[in-house]
């Protein structure tokens, strides 16, 4: 079985955001505005994209 993707882009900068979401940040693996990255869409990932949701573009592949 496959495991589905998202496309996680960021758009806004983390400096100044609260140190959880900068940690959400780097979980998914983002490090610079308008960096994209592909993550398994899993429970885990889906909570850190809704918390940060505000900084970032998402797209279901």
């Amino acid at each position: 079985m496959v495991a589905k993707k998202i496309r996680v882009m960021m758009t806004k900068s983390k400096n100044g955001r609260l140190k959880n979401h900068q940690q959400c940040l780097k979980g998914l693996g983002l490090h610079k505005i308008r960096q994209t990255v592909e993550v398994i869409d899993t429970p885990e990932n889906r909570g850190m994209i809704n918390k940060i949701a505000y900084m970032l573009k998402v797209e279901e592949i």
